[in-house]
């Protein structure tokens, strides 16, 4: 019988992937953030390739992590969530050449659909993993935020770069958040396991 609180076998495996994974989410949304408040705000076009960048990375970082967890068989929240990014970068190409009020409506629903994808497979994923109270946080947030976004998109004054900012910033926390929560959680269980 397993001890309270120590995950199954097999999960300890899945979380060595999964805490380099949320690790490098984490790194590239806070180099994103960091390019976006700089560089972005003084080049218009470097400001274009990072809104582009950002889902087209979400795109492919879950379908990696969709494969190297089973399959998008499996992982079908995943494959959604890494269609809705491809999607989403398509859209937002298109919507470069319209308005930042249409980049930041498209902004609006993507992370709506990412959110509400990445709530269900933290779900999923906390019965075999543990340790994704941050991820379902973060996609209830993503969701909340995606709602704000489409309400901005209908503001008079033009949104920048800046208005998506934050919510990188947020998205890096919550996934820095899981990698060290996984870390710790393994190492207890290990422990539990040499006590034991």
């Amino acid at each position: 019988m397993t001890p309270p609180n120590i995950t199954q076998p097999g999960a300890s495996q899945s979380n060595e992937w999964l805490k380099p994974y949320y690790f490098s989410r984490a790194a590239f949304s806070i180099v994103w953030v960091l390019a976006a408040h700089t560089l972005g705000k003084e080049m218009p076009t470097l400001a274009a390739l990072l809104l582009l960048v950002y889902p087209a990375w979400d795109a492919i970082a879950n379908l990696v992590d969709a494969k190297r967890n089973g399959g998008l068989q499996q992982n079908q929240t995943q494959a959604l969530n890494a269609g809705a990014s491809g999607v989403a970068t398509i859209a937002v190409a298109i919507a470069l050449g319209i308005s930042m009020h249409a980049v930041l409506g498209v902004f609006g629903v993507w992370a709506i659909l990412a959110g509400l994808f990445q709530l269900a497979t933290g779900v999923r994923r906390w019965k075999t993993n543990g340790a994704q109270w941050a991820m379902v946080l973060s996609g209830a947030q993503s969701a909340l935020a995606g709602a704000f976004f489409i309400k901005q998109a209908t503001g008079a004054l033009a949104p920048s770069i800046a208005a998506i900012a934050p919510y990188a910033a947020f998205g890096a926390f919550y996934f820095l958040v899981s990698a060290v929560w996984l870390t710790i959680k393994d190492a207890r269980s290990r422990s539990a396991r040499v006590a034991s």
